[in-house]
């Protein structure tokens, strides 16, 4: 990805962009990428992105891997009485 130094932003956009940041608990970053989006037509505002990035994984355990990560997670989530007297 290519960076881009902006200057000579004005107190208001600051004050904006600052203003999304912290009401999204997003970086200054990403709420100046989010507010591009949107500015852009890209993503309608309030629209949360769609990530696609681990769609190539989805489905791929057989009947027999997915019992065995089930019986794993019981096996975690088992309390130890005696870590609780």
């Amino acid at each position: 990805m290519t960076a881009i130094t902006l200057r000579n932003i004005p107190p208001e956009i600051q004050d904006a962009i600052r203003e999304r940041a912290g009401a999204s608990g997003l970086s200054l970053s990403k709420a100046v990428l989010q507010m591009l989006e949107e500015a852009a037509s890209l993503r309608p505002a309030g629209q949360a992105v769609l990530h696609h990035d681990l769609d190539h994984l989805a489905g791929t355990w057989s009947l027999d891997e997915a019992t065995v990560f089930e019986r794993s997670l019981a096996e975690q989530r088992r309390i130890d009485p005696e870590l609780w007297d």
